[in-house]
């Protein structure tokens, strides 16, 4: 059986606000992923996306979140990633609705007879979409207020547009990376200095949250320090950002970028397993290949619909998106004072909910106990959802303790962590002991000498900060047992696999506002 042929089994995710969102979409590709589904449609509609859009003004959040839902996106999740096809796609997601008003789709059920389903806690005033749902209702979606608002999201969506599509050139020309896990950014390449601040705040996310795999905003201050850093020319300092580590490419005399995984980023609670199983249960590579093609149309279809620097609003990061719109007559002061009305409202409750949510946080942050991150023989492991591990003892060598490396090969399971100093320490010492002979011992002796020193050779080449985010496994004792993608073994006896195979795919995959 192919270990990478796997199926994920992990914990799920919480947080605060969305929990119901997550459990309902998770059940969703569950569904997908069982019935062999590639595309997932949902109901939408452009209610929603003026809740979306009110919601996340309160929340100060840029043109980019202000332009609310795509119209074509993908999910990725444990359920839906491939780990034997090298597919950077997940499931479609397609939003068919999102021109069409709420009254329009109860219209259409009453037409057809079609009877509905009502949320009943989409009358709680605890939850702010359904506050703002409230605000709305005096409002048709025939009224000034609501054509207004709509037309400023739409003018959102073609600034969010312009964004991707100059975020997509970026990557082309000036991004490399490596399947050991780091990238470089090519500055003169980049051109940084001649690039938007929007755009190029969306460049540095896309590669930050790419290497980290951790996919949360980057915001405010965090922007401002990427933006200096990379216009910057050439590179002569470090920088510590939303979970990476960047620093002038060794031998590139600071005319490159280093981006790393930070070896402080805190880890995972636990190493997420996949159990392996037949490659027929695998998703349906006919789908697979439907699919990318049609992800390939609506990308091509985005491309020639993009719109020009000269035709897009909301590029100058310093202005507020709300007075511009103002100003240029793309809503009137009616709807201005009823927008910052709702806006304001809302931050203050938000406000309120933030502090309350602080101090929850810090109360369970300081009771917390984090798990050791184990890995059993035969199991894929998935390391801080980038690297995708697996190991097992060679069956002649199943024996119990051996006699060739001390180490236990019955014990129930590794250690996964992150490379330190001390381990290329390790190595240097082993690659010089031992020397060649007949008996096993002696032949043990050689593999590690061989091994570590062909791995040492390796590591020399990567940049050191890069070797500090490579995943390692070691047995109870801290015996360093594997650096699974240099094929480090400590034992002959030792079968392990390793690669970069990031859940989430550079960029986040295809989407599209248009």
């Amino acid at each position: 059986m192919d270990p990478w042929e796997a199926k994920t089994r992990a914990p799920a995710r919480r947080g605060p606000g969305n929990e119901s969102s997550y459990r309902r979409y998770r059940i969703f590709q569950r569904i997908c992923i069982q019935k062999q589904f590639g595309v997932l449609l949902v109901a939408h509609h452009s209610g929603d996306q003026a809740e979306l859009f009110l919601i996340r003004l309160s929340r100060n959040s840029s043109v980019l979140g202000l332009a609310g839902m795509a119209f074509t996106s993908e999910l990725f999740s444990r359920y839906t990633h491939s780990h034997v096809e090298d597919s950077d796609h997940g499931i479609l997601l397609v939003r068919p609705l999102l021109d069409f008003s709420k009254e329009d789709l109860y219209e259409i059920c009453r037409i057809d007879k079609q009877k509905w389903v009502e949320d009943p806690s989409n009358r709680s005033s605890s939850y702010a979409r359904n506050r703002i749902r409230m605000s709305l209702q005096s409002f048709p979606s025939t009224s000034t207020f609501m054509s207004e608002l709509l037309a400023l999201i739409s003018t959102c969506r073609r600034t969010r547009s312009y964004v991707e599509k100059t975020c997509s050139n970026l990557i082309t020309r000036s991004l490399t990376v490596t399947d050991l896990g780091y990238a470089i950014i090519d500055l003169p390449a980049l051109e940084a200095s001649s690039v938007d601040d929007i755009s190029l705040v969306k460049f540095l996310a896309v590669v930050v949250q790419f290497i980290s795999q951790r996919h949360r905003p980057v915001r405010g201050s965090t922007s401002k320090l990427l933006l200096e850093y990379v216009r910057t020319f050439p590179c002569k300092t470090s920088l510590t950002a939303a979970g990476c580590y960047l620093s002038p490419a060794p031998g590139s005399k600071g005319t490159k970028v280093l981006v790393c995984c930070s070896a402080n980023l805190p880890m995972p609670s636990k190493v997420e397993l996949h159990s392996l199983r037949a490659r027929v249960e695998e998703p349906n590579h006919l789908i697979s290949e439907e699919l990318e093609g049609v992800v390939n149309l609506a990308r091509l279809y985005s491309d020639l619909h993009c719109p020009k620097a000269s035709d897009v609003q909301f590029l100058d990061s310093s202005s507020s998106v709300l007075c511009e719109a103002k100003r240029l007559n793309i809503i009137g002061e009616s709807t201005y004072k009823i927008i910052l009305s709702i806006q304001e409202e809302e931050m203050k409750l938000f406000n309120s909910d933030q502090d309350s949510h602080h101090e929850l946080k810090k109360s369970a942050e300081s009771v917390g106990t984090p798990q050791t991150d184990l890995l059993q023989p035969g199991m894929m492991g998935n390391f801080m959802n980038r690297f995708l591990i697996w190991w097992r003892w060679a069956d002649k060598f199943d024996n119990g303790n051996c006699t060739l490396c001390h180490t236990q090969h019955n014990m129930v399971a590794a250690e996964v962590r992150l490379m330190k100093e001390s381990d290329w320490l390790y190595l240097s010492r082993l690659s010089k002991c031992g020397s060649s002979g007949e008996s096993l011992a002696e032949y043990f002796s050689d593999h590690v000498r061989l091994s570590a020193g062909q791995s040492r050779g390796l590591l020399k080449h990567i940049p050191a900060p890069a070797r500090r985010s490579l995943p390692v496994l070691v047995d109870s004792s801290g015996l360093l047992l594997s650096i699974p993608i240099l094929n480090f073994k400590h034992c002959p006896g030792l079968e392990v696999l390793c690669k970069f195979r990031p859940r989430v795919p550079l960029g986040g995959g295809h989407s599209s506002f248009i």
